[in-house]
């Protein structure tokens, strides 16, 4: 397609035409256009997704829309994310690994289209874990392509230049930064025009919440980091509807919110949802019970943060080339032990911040615009509600005591008496 025609969205009818004279789509699928199947799936909340069939295979074919597809044309949204989607899929294969992300075919900025790899059998995580699936490989895999693409993202280990270069690309993503900046920080703290919450059951839960000066100074202070803080390269929106997997493969799909922000924020969006469908999971019990799974939740998020450590630990100690913490002040000098002691400040940092960022996430999922299936697909309203209070005490809890929380034992611990009614 030509980048210099007018945008115009896809359909299921005119897709086939459109895209009939793109190579790398036709030599994967099949040449004969007229042949192929397409089906509109869909990614929710903002932008169109085609699974497209040929004769000989199948892909993504993913379009970015002129407006935010969950509120629609009056909220308009710039065509531009998915040249930050494009950028930011090809470095985390850079960094992560290329079987860490869908493998790209073809990229066509004027048309804001990316065309990728058909990932099957996969399905999406969060999906798996409502129907009590127990993956054995996500906290490992999503542990690695956290600690390796924020690292490799980073002053650590890019050069002075290629960051700042890096950094002036991404920083233009405004307007999906505006998003998370409202819809996560601020909007779920007050009577926020497209919040919404389970009523009347949440009711006076949501009042105190928007009461608690505490709750929203952390908010707050989050907010900045989050907009002050351009550490590394961030997927930006990595939540459990972020990620395919089949019980043997992991991919990190979706990155259009992708900027530079906090080291911390990615780790605790993820972890967030780990703990939010661990507190939704008595709303699925109609199909098991799911004592277990709730455990395998929890040994999850342990998993996932020891993963974390351990490879950014060893990057640190193997990959540290940029020009932060240079080691011709520590190893060159004989020293280690200063790196290690600098290693260990770094890590506390994340693990601060990652405790207010997963908090505020499970608040932005239960009370303002963008919920999650987790707690959305328990038809009933009072089991649902029951489910989210807990969630929401757990997240303000994490959020506004972060600075003194040592550790996960304490935090999960926490989350099981919550679960089971034996503290409020």
């Amino acid at each position: 397609m030509n980048e210099a025609a007018a945008f115009q969205a896809l359909t299921v009818e005119t897709l086939p035409a459109r895209l009939g004279s793109v190579e790398a789509l036709a030599s994967r699928i099949g040449a004969d256009s007229s042949r192929w199947k397409v089906a509109e799936v869909g990614d929710g909340n903002l932008n169109l997704v085609f699974i497209v069939t040929g004769e000989k295979a199948a892909a993504i074919v993913k379009q970015a829309l002129p407006y935010v597809r969950l509120v629609g044309e009056s909220w308009p949204l710039p065509l531009k994310r998915s040249f930050f989607e494009y950028h930011a899929l090809t470095r985390q294969a850079a960094r992560a690994g290329a079987g860490s992300v869908p493998e790209i075919f073809h990229f066509d900025k004027g048309q804001s289209l990316i065309v990728m790899e058909y990932l099957t059998p996969h399905v999406i995580l969060r999906r798996a874990l409502i129907d009590g699936r127990m993956l054995p490989n996500i906290a490992a895999d999503l542990g690695l392509f956290m600690a390796r693409t924020l690292f490799r993202g980073s002053d650590l280990s890019m050069t002075a230049r290629a960051r700042k270069e890096d950094l002036a690309l991404f920083a233009d993503n405004v307007e999906l930064c505006d998003i998370t900046e409202n819809l996560v920080f601020t909007d779920p703290y007050y009577e926020a025009t497209l919040n919404r919450h389970t009523s009347p059951q949440l009711d006076a839960l949501v009042a105190e919440l928007r009461a608690d000066r505490d709750l929203k100074v952390e908010a707050q202070k989050l907010k900045h980091m989050f907009a002050a803080n351009a550490e590394t390269l961030v997927h930006g929106d990595l939540h459990s509807g972020s990620i395919m997997v089949t019980d043997g493969d992991t991919r990190v799909i979706d990155p259009e919110f992708a900027f530079y922000g906090p080291m911390a924020f990615d780790v605790g969006m993820l972890l967030a949802n780990f703990w939010m469908s661990f507190f939704s999971q008595s709303g699925h019990e109609a199909n098991g019970e799911r004592e277990t799974m709730r455990a395998y939740l929890l040994g999850v998020v342990v998993e996932t943060w020891a993963v974390f450590r351990a490879e950014f630990s060893h990057l640190w100690r193997t990959e540290r080339t940029g020009m932060l913490y240079d080691r011709r002040l520590f190893e060159d000098r004989g020293d280690p032990l200063g790196s290690e002691q600098a290693l260990d400040r770094v890590l506390h940092a994340i693990w601060v911040d990652m405790l207010g960022f997963a908090g505020v996430e499970v608040h932005r999922r239960i009370l303002g615009l963008a919920h999650n299936a987790d707690f959305e697909t328990i038809a009933d309203e009072n089991v649902r509600a029951t489910c989210e209070a807990k969630a929401l005490k757990f997240g303000r809890h994490i959020c506004v005591n972060r600075h003194r929380i040592h550790g996960l034992d304490e935090i999960n611990l926490l989350a099981v008496r919550i679960e089971k009614g034996t503290v409020s």
